[in-house]
């Protein structure tokens, strides 16, 4: 009887080409770029052309507008009159107190006073 590293050695299996050569793929993480890591509140574009509508995201500064955040922590639709938004204040503020940065923009809308029809849950 051969030993279980010797029996897989014998089976020749080839390689998926379209997967990586076959080699299992890496679990995707935020890469650890240690304390020089700024964290940003931003706005992210999801609408279609000459149609915008934004996420409001907490993302890594260095990366692209629309890169893949940490987090989603709230909407911005500037089209309706008055301009809509939805915001998970206390995960803006969790994040603030971690050390992430307000864009301009965030910053104008979290001083904006909460509508009266999403301050009454009843």
């Amino acid at each position: 009887m051969w030993p279980e590293f010797l029996r897989r050695a014998e089976v020749a299996e080839t390689p998926n080409l379209r997967h990586n050569n076959g080699l299992p793929q890496p679990f995707r993480t935020l890469p650890d770029k240690g304390p020089k890591s700024v964290l940003m509140i931003r706005l992210s574009r999801i609408g279609k052309p000459k149609q915008p509508y934004y996420r409001v995201v907490v993302i890594e500064k260095e990366r692209a507008r629309n890169g893949r955040p940490v987090e989603v922590v709230g909407t911005y639709n500037p089209r309706t009159n008055p301009a809509t938004f939805d915001l998970k204040r206390e995960r803006i503020t969790y994040w603030v107190s971690k050390g992430a940065q307000l864009s301009e923009r965030v910053g104008k809308l979290l001083a904006m006073p909460v509508p009266a029809s999403a301050g009454s849950a009843a």
